[in-house]
């Protein structure tokens, strides 16, 4: 929100240009990776829900389930269902990117199996996280019109709950891909060629969370620094 006390804040666009050319570029890149590595075919031929299912029977995992979703790049892991969606493209086609994003949503439902901690940290964090998306902007603005400090202090307070969602975001997606690596390389899914794309392809989608981290925790810092939680200043 580019605002405080209901004014517009040039201070905001300069403490987030770096958060947002970060994720403009973040959003370029998985897009333009993803676009690079669907037009190369598999050297296994494995769609992505096929790379999907042999790598939870390798692991012993029978309950989880692999679905097709709607949506490009609308991959997920749902833990409630043990479900594993991927989207039209990685679920149909036999490309390396397929392959890198299928195991990678794998890689979560792996996390769920051994009973990961940040996953299960993450997951406990939804509802809140959820609330914090959108209550705190409510609050604030409440807090400037009624003229009550505190108010704006409980909104950045649940801000400050998605910043933490963020942070543990970043383990969690960092272990699901290191794990999707291990997993196609221990079972002989992936040529070097098929390696090296699907490791690029994880990277450019781990700069889409870092982007988010990021912006997410530079906003807190603006809102600390007019709340005056920064700076040291005798009133």
């Amino acid at each position: 929100m580019p605002m405080f006390g209901l004014f517009i804040d040039p201070l905001y666009f300069i403490v987030m240009i770096p958060g947002f050319l970060l994720a403009g570029w973040a959003s370029m890149k998985v897009k333009s990776t993803f676009a690079k590595y669907s037009r190369i075919r598999s050297s296994r031929g494995l769609t992505g829900a096929e790379t999907a299912r042999q790598i939870l029977r390798s692991r012993g995992i029978h309950d989880v389930h692999v679905e097709e979703a709607r949506g490009f790049l609308s991959d997920h892991y749902d833990p409630r269902s043990r479900t594993v969606r991927l989207s039209p493209q990685v679920y149909r086609e036999p490309s390396v990117a397929s392959m890198a994003v299928a195991a990678h949503e794998v890689g979560h439902a792996l996390q769920h199996a051994d009973g990961y901690a940040p996953l299960a940290l993450r997951s406990a964090a939804i509802p809140l996280a959820q609330l914090g998306s959108y209550a705190p902007w409510i609050i604030m603005i409440g807090g400037f019109l009624l003229h009550m400090l505190e108010l704006v202090y409980v909104g950045v307070a649940l801000f400050a709950v998605t910043v933490v969602f963020q942070l543990i975001t970043l383990p969690v997606e960092f272990n699901a891909s290191s794990r999707a690596k291990d997993q196609l390389a221990q079972m002989g899914l992936v040529s070097n060629s098929d390696a090296r794309g699907v490791s690029k392809v994880l990277s450019a989608a781990a700069m889409t969370y870092v982007a988010a981290a990021v912006t997410a925790v530079m906003t807190l810092l603006y809102y600390l620094f007019r709340l005056g939680l920064l700076n040291s200043r005798d009133d």
